[in-house]
This record gives C-alpha cells, sequence and structure tokens, in this order.
C-alpha cells in the first residue's frame, strides 16, 4: 500500500503541465541527439546545465532524466538506418540492426528497437521503485566508514568498466579527486590548489569541467574527422511484425531486460556493458549463431531492451544511496547538488514528490517515446543529411552564453576553454574522461566521510575493516581489481572494448 501511495504521488507530480512538457523536451532532445552520432547525452546535458538552473529541481531532473534514456532509443535510429550507432551502447544493433535494413525490413528493426525500449524501460522503472525504498533504509544504517568504502568501490568499478588502459583510467581518478579538492577547505579554512587565483576560492564549478571535457573537446574532434554517412536510401515501410518475428523477438526482449536491468545497477559503464552480454548471451544460447551479424531480430531485440533497462536502473544508486554508477549520474548528481539537494537516501523523506515524480516521469516518458519515434522515423532521416559543420558554431555560441550566465563570470568561459583543450589531449592520449568526473563528484564526499569516520574513531583507520558492511565494499573492491589483473580477463575486456571502438 505505501509503494502505491508513492506512485500515486510520484504520478501527480509527474503529469503537471510543466512536469509533462519538460519531460517531452527531454525524451524530444534525448531522441535527436541520439540520432546525431558525435552528440551523446553526455555533451548535452553538460551544455544544458546551465538552462536547469531557471527550472524547480524536479522538473530540472525530470528533462536530463529524459534526455539519457531518450537518446537510447535514438542511438538504434542511426544504428539500423545509417551503420552508424548514435550511442556506444548501439553499437552491437549495427550488426544486425543494418543488415535487417538492407533486406528491406528496416520497418521491422525500428518496431521492435522502440516495443523491446518501451518494456524494457517499464521494467527497470517498476523495479527501481520496489528497491527504492528498501535500499533507502539500509542506507540509512550506513555511518561515515559505510560510505567512505562504497564511494572506493564505485571509483573502482568505474576503472574497471571505463574504456582502454587500467593504468590511465585510474590516472583520471586520481585527477578528478585532486580536482575536487581545488578550493577552501571547510575544516581549517584554507585555500588549497588555488594558486593565488581569486576565482578558484570557492573550488572549480562541476559546469565548465563537465562542458570543458565533453562538450568543448568533442567539437574539437568532430572538427578533424570526415563527415561519411551512406543514409537508406529505400522507403522504410512495413512496420508491423510477423508472428514468427514476434515468437523469436520476445524472450530476447525479456532476458535483454533482465540483463540491462541487474548490469544497470553496476558502477562503471553498466549500458554498455549491458548492451555487448546481452547480444553475447543471445548468440550462446542461439541454434543458428552464424545467424547474427546477418539479420537475426534478435540481434536487435536484446542489445536494445538491455541498454534501456540498464539506463533506467542505473538511478537506483544514485537516488537511494547517493553514488552515481556513471558519467552522466555524476552530472545529474551534480545538477541535484547545483539545486540544493544532497543525493541520498534522505531525498525520499525531505523530497518525495521530486523522488517519485522522477520515478514515474520514467513510465510517461517511455510512453511518449514509443509514440514519438515511428511516426518521426522521416525527419530523423533528413536530419541525418544535415551537416555536422553547420551545427558546432551554434552549439559553442550556447555554451559560452550558457557558461556565462551561471556566475556572470568570464573567468568560467576561459576555464571551459581550458578543460576542452585538457579534454582534446585526454582524447589523443586515449584516457577517458568519465573516470575523472566521478572522482571529481565523489571526491569531496569521500573526504568528508574519511575525516568524520577517523574523527569519530579517535584517528583508528582500523574502523575501516571493523564494520562488516564497510569491510564488504572493500573487500568487493578489491576482488574487481585482482579480477581484471587476471590475463585471461583483461584480454577479454580489451577486445570487447576494441569491438566496441
Amino acid at each position: 500500500m505505501e509503494l502505491l501511495s508513492n506512485l500515486a504521488l510520484g504520478f501527480q507530480t509527474a503529469i503537471s503541465p510543466l512536469n509533462l512538457f519538460y519531460c517531452f523536451l527531454g525524451v524530444l532532445i534525448g531522441t535527436l541527439i541520439g540520432v546525431l552520432p558525435g552528440i551523446g547525452p553526455v555533451q548535452t546535458i553538460a551544455i544544458l546545465l546551465p538552462a536547469t538552473f531557471a527550472l524547480p529541481p524536479v522538473t530540472a531532473l525530470i528533462m536530463l532524466a529524459g534526455i539519457y534514456y531518450g537518446a537510447q532509443y535514438g542511438g538504434s535510429t542511426t544504428s539500423i538506418l545509417v551503420n552508424v550507432p548514435g550511442e556506444a551502447s548501439s553499437v552491437v544493433t549495427c550488426m544486425d540492426g543494418y543488415q535487417m535494413a538492407l533486406q528491406g525490413r528496416a520497418g521491422v528493426a525500428l518496431t521492435i528497437a522502440a516495443l523491446g525500449s518501451f518494456v524494457a524501460g517499464c521494467f527497470a522503472t517498476l523495479l527501481l521503485a520496489v528497491l527504492a525504498i528498501p535500499l533507502s533504509e539500509v542506507a540509512f544504517k550506513f555511518g561515515p566508514a559505510e560510505y567512505f568504502s562504497l564511494m572506493v568501490f564505485g571509483l573502482i568499478g568505474s576503472i574497471v568498466f571505463a574504456s582502454g588502459s587500467v593504468i590511465k583510467a585510474v590516472g583520471m581518478v586520481v585527477l578528478g579527486l585532486i580536482l575536487g579538492m581545488v578550493g577552501t577547505d571547510i575544516t581549517s579554512g584554507t585555500h588549497r590548489f588555488s594558486f593565488g587565483i581569486p576565482e578558484l576560492a570557492d573550488g572549480i564549478g562541476f559546469v565548465p569541467l563537465a562542458m570543458g571535457l565533453f562538450g568543448i573537446s568533442e567539437i574539437i574532434k568532430s572538427l578533424e574527422r570526415k563527415e561519411k554517412r551512406e543514409v537508406l536510401k529505400s522507403k522504410i515501410m512495413g512496420f508491423w511484425m510477423s508472428k514468427k518475428e514476434i515468437r523469436a523477438a520476445a524472450p530476447a526482449v525479456a532476458r535483454g531486460t533482465l540483463t540491462g536491468s541487474l548490469l544497470g545497477i553496476l558502477p562503471g559503464g553498466g549500458v554498455i556493458l549491458a548492451s555487448f552480454i546481452s547480444y553475447m548471451l543471445e548468440k550462446r544460447i542461439s541454434r543458428d549463431p552464424q545467424s547474427f551479424g546477418k539479420g537475426n531480430i534478435r540481434g536487435v531485440a536484446a542489445p536494445e531492451s538491455a541498454n534501456n533497462a540498464a539506463s533506467q536502473t542505473c538511478f537506483v544508486p544514485l537516488l537511494t544511496l547517493g553514488i552515481p554508477s556513471n558519467v552522466i549520474l555524476a552530472m545529474m548528481a551534480g545538477a541535484m547538488i547545483i539545486h540544493g539537494i544532497q543525493p541520498g537516501p534522505r531525498v525520499i523523506s525531505s523530497n518525495p514528490s521530486l523522488f517519485w515524480g522522477v520515478i514515474v516521469s520514467m513510465w510517461v516518458g517511455n510512453l511518449m517515446l514509443v509514440i514519438l519515434n515511428l511516426p518521426l522515423i522521416g525527419v530523423w532521416v533528413k536530419l541525418l543529411s544535415v551537416p555536422y559543420r553547420l551545427l558546432y558554431p551554434a552549439i559553442l555560441l550556447f555554451c559560452c552564453i550558457g557558461i556565462y550566465s551561471v556566475n556572470n563570470n568570464t573567468f568560467d568561459i576561459g576555464l571551459t576553454a581550458f578543460f576542452g583543450l585538457l579534454g582534446y589531449t585526454f582524447a589523443k592520449l586515449e584516457c577517458e574522461p568519465a573516470p575523472l568526473i566521478l572522482g571529481f563528484v565523489l571526491g569531496p564526499m569521500m573526504e568528508e566521510n574519511l575525516r568524520r569516520g577517523m574523527l569519530l574513531s579517535r584517528g583508528d583507520p582500523s574502523v575501516f575493516f571493523t564494520r562488516p558492511l564497510s569491510l564488504a565494499f572493500l573487500l568487493m573492491a578489491f576482488a574487481m581489481l585482482i579480477v581484471i589483473a587476471l590475463p585471461a580477463i583483461r584480454r577479454k575486456r580489451e577486445d570487447a572494448f576494441h569491438e566496441e571502438g
């Protein structure tokens, strides 16, 4: 009964005219940037963060969440029609989706991608609603030691699931932790790493950092790439699925939904991992594995269901424990902090309309996406012909306006440009910036809980190992590092991310 009353409160919040409008706007923008390869949800959320300052917190989060899971829908469109993944999680969809399009079955591929994503999204949202209260009650039993160990586990997870070198990922996390320490130390009141620059006394702003590393650097990288896209020329028709196709796709959707729902909760790249594992699972259990990569409908149904389920269950650790499981959730945690809301279990009791409103808005958003996507296929195909060189100047202009509007300070624009060049350098060095953002967001919270834990234990560090939950998180983090260090596991990991690239 308590769950039903909470969901009723969520529906009341989610279906208000303002929230409905921004939910629609979020999923529309998400689909658009998912369709356009090279402009992902990370860059879009980084660019739009300043625009959310004028909105109520619940409305801002509903819109940002809509952009995230909407991009998973949009990414499948380009994978099927253009053989170019709009999203990293849609890479696998290219293998069978584009082959289905070449065989004249583009309509069927788009239909199963949309319906599979809808079913997965609804199930994952229900799972999120069911798990929310039990997990938050567990989180209330956490002390500083448990929170510190949980954050260590989250950062280790971001290292394990980051693409590329593990050593580089560790370096990026450490750099993020250092950047998070810039500013005034709350305990002593002294300036740290500010180098005598007054503007850094309050620390590095989250918006300039995120927008520079993901927005500006992506524009710079895109300018040196040649545009080469072969849009499917034949008319897209035949959206209805046959009974045989439904029988083949339904179990794949169910398995992809369960896989994505479970893996989405993991720290790191849960969405990408869910997409790849669901595809490999379908291929492994198939009686005809040779048909995968040649237009097998299960090769579209499973990964599309998995990535959409994962994109919504990854909200579980953020909303219940206050720990972002990937870079986009780290940005949403940053947005919550900017709006004066501390992510974590207290959100449920202190701001229930926000918590349940965001959850219910995901159901509403998934329904909007199904209604939107198929009728607008023709519009998305037309948009794919727009040269990116015409889009980037406008994006850059809006970036600068948005950054300046936060504090009315030109220093932030310069800081964003610096992080844009730094992000471009990281790309050249093949260093993924996602662990840096997670380190930046979690660093101050880790430091605070480390200090509180040491104060409560009177300087005894064994408190982190004698408390059962804290020890469990540290042992899991250590186990992840041991597993990733094994040669066979490391080779498989590198092969998977090589395929993704």
